[in-house]
């Protein structure tokens, strides 16, 4: 899997490990949020994108992310649990390698989905599967990552 990021162009996942850590490591005593979105936009095929953002709070943040295409997913319910099994599937591998190194912030997974959307019915549902995988998880209007960075790469 390659990750691309505004800063530092296309990576491999080792690479985009190795600057997550070395990003922690220049403020080892700053708190940090680390979390991970999809979101998807349907075209004649899904656009989708996931993204990876760490947040030094109150001192910037790094980001990357990844576009996929796949055929067109027109069911909104689907198109939702599609887009949290990949943030699952990259939060889980990202996680344990983060672990591995010593770092454990703890990953929240953001959901491009709200109170006011057509998938509100699904929330608990998502919650509940994210919580059940061990993280956390954040909705609409706080889906930071799903909704504002994701959203800027699925046009």
């Amino acid at each position: 899997g390659r990750m691309y990021s505004p800063t530092y162009g296309e990576v491999s996942y080792e690479k985009m490990i190795d600057i997550i850590k070395n990003f922690i490591k220049e403020s080892p005593q700053s708190i940090y949020n680390i979390s991970v979105g999809t979101d998807s936009q349907n075209f004649d095929n899904t656009k989708t994108v996931v993204v990876v953002a760490i947040h030094r709070v109150g001192n910037g943040g790094i980001f990357f992310y990844d576009v996929e295409i796949v055929k067109k997913i027109t069911n909104i319910s689907q198109k939702l649990f599609y887009e949290t099994s990949n943030s699952l599937d990259i939060a889980i591998k990202l996680s344990e390698t983060l672990q591995q190194e010593g770092i454990d912030f703890g990953i929240s997974i953001h959901v491009d989905a709200g109170k006011n959307g057509q998938t509100s019915k699904l929330i608990p549902e998502i919650v509940g599967w994210i919580k059940a995988c061990g993280f956390d998880c954040e909705t609409k209007p706080n889906s930071y990552a799903a909704s504002s960075i994701a959203d800027k790469y699925t046009k």
